[in-house]
């Protein structure tokens, strides 16, 4: 039997996701595999899967399906988050030949060495998350704009509701010199952005451990990591993908507000606007402690992005608990929401929690704060219409046009023009168009 040597990936869920997945694809690469586009048929698919959706099992299972059509004789290997909590789950669809966990994953090719030998489908190679205790750097590559660099993976936080310690183990991180380096890397390749990504990248500094048993001591911090990039030549924006409110220190603030290359956009997961929810989500922080980062954020930079996650229908969250959080966030100074309604995971202790909602009033709670994302983001595209900005424009998914970002997050969209797509480019923001993206004019003349 001659050995495969073309392979697709399809990746579901976070940032930190695509840039492990391009660091796979790459370690196919070395191997003397060619990667091919999903529908082209490929002699092994590999699934990179999240576990945050309640939908994991019925997407997985979709995914699969939608493999073996385009290549009926193809191997399918999962990895990711799901692969990790639940990998009998997944042996059991058909067709899935290999199931690797968190600890397997980056020694993948080896695995798929066994393919060829195994006895039937659904071989699964996943140990106790415990055994993830190294840190493999990652970064994605392919979108010559755009790359997601793992500087941190893994979390000791404790939150009742989340299964990714579960998942991914406990917090460790890069060295310094290695996400500089890499970094320097994904500069040689043209590339202009690098969004920083990580499970809790506020907590870089916990290294990996080199003695059984033994953590090596904490020696550098986020804010070390990111004075250290700022010399990065090469690249001209670097973005915080998410970090705690905790761990978003006025030191890391003021670093970002003089920064030429650190943009002003932040996103802090809040969770919930009530106490009462905080303490029972076991949060490190209250909701004072958030409107004192985002005051803090608007003072030094009035116009900054400011990004919230926020989870709907906790356990115990009655209507007026709910309101108390619409309120909060409403007055606010933020850009927009990212809403998840709260699912019941297996084996966290927010499951054995009194107060289940209604699944239609979590939908409901969803909605309105939804709604309020939308007023919250045309607000503050409002507020810098008229504005001189500087957009990274890159292809948009619509035939004839490019969008891009500004600093500090706005979308805008616009006419392809070749010549302007991966470069920077001082825009004038004119209006905000049907579809809630800005239209621009660059040097006087509309795009």
């Amino acid at each position: 039997m001659a050995t495969p040597r073309t392979v697709a990936f399809y990746t579901l869920g976070c940032k930190l996701n695509y840039s492990e997945t391009s660091s796979i694809g790459r370690l196919f690469e070395d191997a003397g595999y060619t990667e091919v586009d999903f529908k082209a048929g490929a002699d092994i698919y590999v699934v990179n899967t999240c576990s945050v959706t309640d939908f994991a099992d019925r997407k997985c299972r979709q995914i699969v399906r939608r493999a073996l059509k385009y290549a009926p004789e193809a191997k399918v290997v999962v990895v990711g988050c799901y692969a990790q909590l639940k990998p009998e789950e997944i042996a059991s669809i058909e067709g899935v030949d290999l199931v690797l966990g968190a600890a397997e994953k980056f020694r993948i090719l080896d695995y798929v060495d066994e393919l060829s030998k195994a006895p039937g489908k659904g071989m699964v190679r996943a140990g106790e998350v415990s055994e993830a205790r190294d840190f493999v750097n990652a970064f994605s590559f392919g979108d010559r704009t755009r790359s997601f660099l793992k500087v941190q993976d893994g979390c000791d936080y404790k939150c009742t509701f989340c299964t990714i310690p579960m998942a991914r183990g406990r917090s460790r991180s890069d060295t310094i010199e290695n996400v500089v380096a890499n970094a320097q890397s994904i500069a040689q390749r043209g590339v202009k952005e690098i969004v920083l990504t990580g499970v809790n990248i506020g907590d870089f500094g916990n290294g990996t451990e080199v003695i059984e048993g033994v953590r090596p001591k904490k020696e550098a911090l986020f804010i070390d990591l990111i004075r250290e990039l700022d010399k990065v030549e090469g690249i001209d924006r670097f973005r915080i993908s998410s970090i705690e409110p905790n761990l978003c220190t006025d030191e890391v603030i003021e670093f970002v507000a003089q920064s030429q290359r650190f943009v002003p956009h932040f996103h802090m997961p809040l969770q919930s606007g009530n106490n009462k929810q905080l303490r029972q989500m076991r949060r490190r922080y209250l909701r004072e402690l958030y409107a004192e980062r985002v005051a803090k954020i608007k003072e030094l930079m009035p116009h900054a992005c400011i990004g919230v996650d926020v989870i709907v229908g906790f356990p115990g969250e009655t209507e007026e608990d709910f309101l108390e959080t619409y309120r909060f966030i409403n007055e606010l100074d933020v850009s927009y929401l990212h809403v998840f309604t709260y699912s019941e995971r297996p084996n966290t202790p927010a499951i054995e929690m009194d107060g289940e909602v209604d699944v239609e009033e979590r939908r409901r709670r969803n909605q309105m704060l939804t709604i309020l994302s939308e007023k919250k983001r045309r607000y503050f595209y409002e507020q810098h219409l008229g504005q001189l900005r500087e957009v990274l424009f890159e292809q948009s998914k619509e035939k004839g046009r490019m969008s891009g970002f500004t600093e500090n997050y706005i979308r805008i969209d616009a006419p392809l023009r070749e010549e302007l797509l991966n470069t920077l480019s001082p825009v004038n923001l004119h209006r905000i168009n049907d579809r809630g993206q800005v239209e621009v004019a660059l040097s006087g003349v509309a795009v």
